[in-house]
């Protein structure tokens, strides 16, 4: 089993230099955004195709939008990656119309 890693993304906090996830910028670019992440996503296993991807929102609307994203997506994204979605804390092939409190992808071999 490849090794887990998080993914997080945000604004960067010009104060701190950290990444602040919880901020609300209301700049209408949540789709750019997303596909952003995709793109990362992709390259991230094209390097480390072992690897675990997890990612849940900093907040339950948040986690829920990206369950909108993936779902919206999700033929696509079955034809390249094997997603999970935590369930009660138990993790679940990821299913359409389902609430999830995570998302797990790993890159199918190919």
């Amino acid at each position: 089993m490849g090794h887990l890693y998080n993914l997080a993304f945000g604004d960067k906090d010009l104060t701190t230099g950290g990444i602040n996830d919880s901020i609300v910028s209301n700049n209408n670019d949540s789709g750019k955004v997303l596909a952003t992440v995709v793109a990362t996503v992709y390259a991230f296993t094209d390097k480390y195709p072992d690897a675990w991807v997890y990612a849940t929102g900093s907040t339950k609307s948040r986690t829920r939008l990206y369950r909108m994203g993936l779902t919206k997506y999700l033929t696509e994204i079955e034809e390249d990656f094997d997603l999970y979605g935590q369930r009660l804390g138990e993790w679940e092939i990821f299913e359409k119309g389902v609430e999830y409190e995570a998302f797990l992808v790993q890159r199918k071999n190919v």
